[in-house]
């Protein structure tokens, strides 16, 4: 079952077109991790320790697992208890997962084996019971140790949404939703058939009583299906969503962003999940609802009064359209004085210190009265229309259906099976009126909400660089980083800021980069970090374009701080803020050497005071750090990266003597080759 080494890229290829994932051309290389990226794929590292390997095994396919020794599993399909493993003879071979874990244990079990068997010799313990004792110490001494290491295939977030949906099986649960609402509905209907012939006959047979009762209990495990699959959709569909959105924002452009600011940011995400809500719920009620309106219509065309109540059905429908569009605007204009009021409170909120120290008291407040009645009037609107819409599309049509049936109730030929009809069908349109109305209203919200965060969405679908080789980190001789004849320019503006800039950076070298505020430093800078592309020019990183490379291999060659407005301490454990750019969770080395780069940049009294340590939450609502603390994180943060090239922007301008001397005397030390930003 296991695929050597050598295979490993035949592997992966072959993974990724059992599980229909879409890919690219690439280079053939041993590393199956690097060349899933090459080919346009994501292979999310896993670390199997002792304790999780089961739950992980689960969870993992499309994957695959490196056992030490032996080579490669390739995990085409998981089950609870079984994986399904694609065999280099491209054949799959069932294994369970209880014989996949004890495989993964074995090399790490057999180091603790022979102690562990004298420990329970010394206690007594035989028959069955000894080896489960076995097992059970020999899992508790492995719990927490990394065992081997996996990747899970999958598609990058600004793929194909469509494709998505269709791998994580959501198709499939939105079939079983519309399959069981739609059985739970025609058994609905048969319940009331089979009730109404008995009490429309006259008498009470007790075959129909059987019937309905049996409809009736049939309803309950369908109502159970369509809830258990309704979440099931709701809970992945949202969760791809929220993925994409998450890509998409780390996508843009962060000249937009500094444009948008805060507020207007946390405006759309707000949308967003304003969107998975109500797109969802909205959706799949209007989706029920057709097939409720077209039964309705069915029966109400066999009613009495058809030529009558049909007419004025679907008359009725064209105005409860109008009164959802009506709704729609209301609420499009609603919704942009709320996200206005959301944008001026939050920058308001960050810009409160200054405010506080520069901005008189009796200032704070003006334009707010404004805001909040125009707030109110939009809500007082929105109301009107949403209760129209909600209340008399359904309630009007009872009484338009009633004048509709009463010639077939005063008519002599019409008999109580055909009056009947002509009542189920008034009952039937009210019930699917009101849900139509309902969805509709929801996917109105949902459609606003969308315009909001469609260019997030659309962001994520442009893929980063990912590199269209393999390229060994080795290559390319003794120059770090060239730029030749470099050009950019912010939107906006007609004057290019960096205008045929070139510069040289060999291994070893440690570069200061001088000049006035204003002259481009943090730009070129940026460009050279790969967080700016610039309009033209060629820029190198040991010999290769970012094209080549890759976003990914360009940052682990080049590491950068930027300065200290652009840089953020994240609501998080400090652990998480020094290594963020190591692969996270963070083994026990990773947290050793960042306690030892935090030492000797003098943050040691700083991890003294900290009651958790390097677990210690900073940021906005955690520990609160002083500026030079700040700005040594920065530094370490670049530090842990193990980059070919740190470049630090206006780093050092915090620090006092003592500690500037210290960190620059770390950064010289462990930086491979340096390049700092500074005012002269």
């Amino acid at each position: 079952m296991f695929w050597p080494e050598s295979q490993a890229a035949e592997m992966v290829t072959h993974l990724a077109q059992h599980a229909a994932m879409p890919t690219e051309p690439a280079a053939s290389t041993h590393d199956p991790a690097a060349y899933a990226q090459a080919m346009g794929l994501e292979a999310d590292p896993l670390r199997l320790t002792g304790g999780e390997v089961e739950a992980a095994l689960r969870t993992l396919a499309p994957g695959f697992i490196h056992i030490k020794n032996q080579g490669y599993l390739a995990v085409a399909s998981a089950s609870a208890k079984n994986l399904k493993l694609l065999t280099p003879a491209l054949r799959l071979e069932s294994l369970s997962i209880q014989k996949a874990a004890q495989l993964i244990r074995a090399d790490a079990a057999s180091t603790h084996q022979a102690k562990v068997e004298q420990l329970i010799d010394r206690c007594h313990i035989t028959g069955r019971k000894r080896q489960s004792a076995i097992h059970s110490l020999i899992d508790e001494r492995l719990r927490g140790k990394t065992l081997a290491h996996a990747w899970q295939l999958r598609q990058p977030p600004g793929s194909d949404f469509v494709l998505q949906l269709r791998e994580a099986g959501l198709f499939r649960r939105a079939g079983i939703f519309v399959g069981a609402h739609l059985l739970e509905y025609l058994a609905l209907l048969a319940a009331w058939v089979a009730i109404g012939q008995g009490a429309l006959s006259g008498r009470v047979d007790f075959g129909w009583l059987a019937a309905w009762v049996c409809l009736l209990i049939t309803m309950i495990p369908l109502r159970a299906l369509t809830t258990w699959s309704q979440g099931m959709l709701a809970i992945g569909a949202g969760g791809l969503l929220k993925q994409r959105l998450l890509a998409g924002a780390l996508t843009l452009d962060p000249d937009v962003m500094r444009k948008e600011g805060a507020g207007e940011l946390l405006g759309r995400v707000n949308e967003g999940e304003l969107l998975e809500s109500l797109a969802l719920s909205g959706g799949l009620l209007s989706l029920l609802a057709v097939f409720e309106l077209a039964v309705a219509a069915f029966v109400i065309a066999s009613g009495p009064s058809a030529a009558l109540q049909l007419p004025a059905f679907l008359v009725w429908l064209a105005f409860c359209a109008t009164l959802a569009i009506q709704y729609i605007r209301r609420r499009r204009g609603w919704a942009r004085a709320r996200l206005d009021m959301t944008h001026h409170l939050v920058e308001n909120m960050t810009g409160h210190r200054t405010r506080l120290a520069q901005q008189p008291v009796a200032t704070w407040h003006n334009g707010e009265d404004e805001e909040l009645s125009h707030y109110l009037r939009r809500s007082a609107e929105l109301d009107r229309a949403g209760a129209r819409l909600t209340s008399l599309a359904s309630r009007g049509w009872m009484i338009l259906s009633i004048l509709a049936l009463a010639p077939g109730f005063l008519s002599s030929r019409s008999n109580v099976s055909t009056l009947t009809l002509g009542l189920g069908g008034m009952i039937l349109g009210q019930q699917a009126l009101k849900r139509t109305m309902t969805g509709l209203g929801q996917l109105g919200g949902a459609w606003i909400a969308w315009g909001q965060v469609k260019p997030m969405f659309d962001a994520a679908a442009v893929q980063p660089a990912r590199g269209s080789a393999i390229i060994d980190s080795s290559t390319s001789g003794d120059t770090a980083l060239e730029a030749y004849q470099l050009t950019y320019r912010y939107p906006g503006h007609a004057e290019p800021v960096l205008k045929q800039c070139s510069l040289v950076i060999k291994k070893g070298d440690s570069l200061l980069l001088e000049g006035g505020s204003g002259g481009g430093k943090s730009t070129l800078a940026a460009v050279l970090a790969g967080l700016r592309k610039p309009q033209s020019g060629l820029l190198l990183a040991s010999g290769l374009d970012p094209q080549t490379l890759g976003d990914a291999a360009w940052r682990k060659r080049i590491a950068a701080a930027p300065q200290y407005h652009e840089n953020h301490i994240l609501a998080a454990p400090l652990a998480f803020n020094l290594l963020l750019g190591r692969q996270w969770p963070p083994t026990e080395d990773d947290v050793k050497e960042a306690i030892a780069i935090c030492v000797e940049l003098g943050l040691g009294p700083l991890l003294d005071r900290m009651p958790g340590g390097m677990q210690q939450m900073v940021g906005e609502t955690g520990w609160q750090l002083s500026q030079g603390e700040r700005s040594r994180i920065y530094i370490a943060r670049a530090l842990l990266q193990r980059a070919s090239v740190v470049l630090l922007d206006e780093s050092f301008a915090a620090l006092d003597p003592e500690n500037l001397k210290r960190c620059l005397e770390c950064v010289l030390r462990r930086a491979e080759t340096l390049v700092v930003v500074a005012h002269p």
